[in-house]
């Protein structure tokens, strides 16, 4: 287990880390304004320079890693808000990716996936469980992580 690792990231770049059952790509957010989108309100969000767009995805396959960047892209480049849905809503069985924003994000397999607007916690896979993610000057800093068992890769966004 390794406590702290950190990782230079560009603001043009994607890094992702696959695991066994799923994979998270991560991204500089920038400093500007989002929407977060719930049952019963809308919520505006600030980052700063270096706040991390950060996407969990349930699957390593080629198409899920692709998805991810996407989802990344409408999120940033395109301005999709980010959705919260209910505790009980019965998509949240059946998001395949899911998006948090913010300075510092901590992956959790024990929550439902897309239920938390706080967006300090992710759902993710059992392998990345209690790993935290932050983004810092240049780029991005992992804690609670075993690297042994994750493939890590940064490409162009």
């Amino acid at each position: 287990m390794i406590d702290c690792e950190t990782i230079e990231l560009g603001f043009d770049e994607i890094l992702y880390l696959c695991g066994r059952d799923g994979a998270i790509g991560i991204v500089k957010a920038g400093a500007d304004q989002w929407f977060i989108e719930t049952d019963d309100c809308e919520i505006a969000l600030f980052t700063e320079e270096d706040d991390l767009f950060v996407a969990s995805g349930f699957g390593t396959d080629a198409r899920m890693i692709e998805g991810i960047r996407c989802m990344l892209y409408l999120v940033r480049e395109i301005r999709s808000p980010l959705i919260v849905l209910p505790k009980d809503h019965p998509a949240s069985g059946r998001l395949r990716i899911v998006v948090s924003a913010g300075e510092k994000t901590t992956i959790s397999c024990e929550i439902t996936p897309g239920t938390h607007p706080e967006q300090d916690v992710l759902c993710g896979g059992s392998e990345f469980d209690g790993m935290q993610i932050a983004g810092v000057s240049g780029g991005v800093q992992l804690r609670n992580i075993d690297l042994s068992k994750i493939d890590i890769r940064i490409s162009k966004m």
